[in-house]
């Protein structure tokens, strides 16, 4: 890892009745509008998706990271996020994000090992870590 402080640098291109057009160094452009419960086409990443692509992405990079370090070995991973989006106190904000997580083991015989590392996971994730929202993780382990 580089030292800190990290910075990272996005550019958003719009006109007042286009799709935006999201742009960052050395990465694909992405297009992004508003979400279908804001009336948008619902066709495209909107913000509201991206935080919580964000917040998966970042989930299941901390955990591969952990199980890295602890040696556990395991097949795959799906992680489900969703947020649920509220108003509170005449302010919209994301209230709850529930995780569900589906890890394939190489040996059942690890599930504790892998559960323990699944919580630090979510626990070290600099995503969620970042949102207020009240958090919740439901955690499933299977063997292959």
């Amino acid at each position: 890892m580089h030292d800190l402080p990290h910075f990272y640098s996005v550019m958003v291109d719009a006109t007042a009745q286009n799709t935006l057009r999201c742009n960052a160094e050395n990465l694909p452009e992405l297009v992004v509008a508003a979400p279908a419960q804001f009336d948008g086409p619902g066709d495209q990443w909107s913000p509201e998706q991206l935080l919580m692509a964000a917040a998966a992405n970042c989930f299941v990079l901390s955990f591969r990271t952990v199980a890295e370090i602890a040696k556990l070995e395991w097949e795959s991973i799906q992680c489900h996020t969703e947020g649920e989006l509220d108003k509170v106190a005449r302010t919209m904000l994301f209230t709850k994000i529930n995780t569900k997580v589906k890890l394939q083991l190489k040996d059942v015989a690890s599930k504790d090992k892998a559960e323990t590392l699944l919580k630090k996971a979510e626990m070290i994730c600099l995503v969620s870590n970042s949102l207020s929202a009240e958090k919740h993780l439901e955690i499933e382990i299977v063997g292959s």
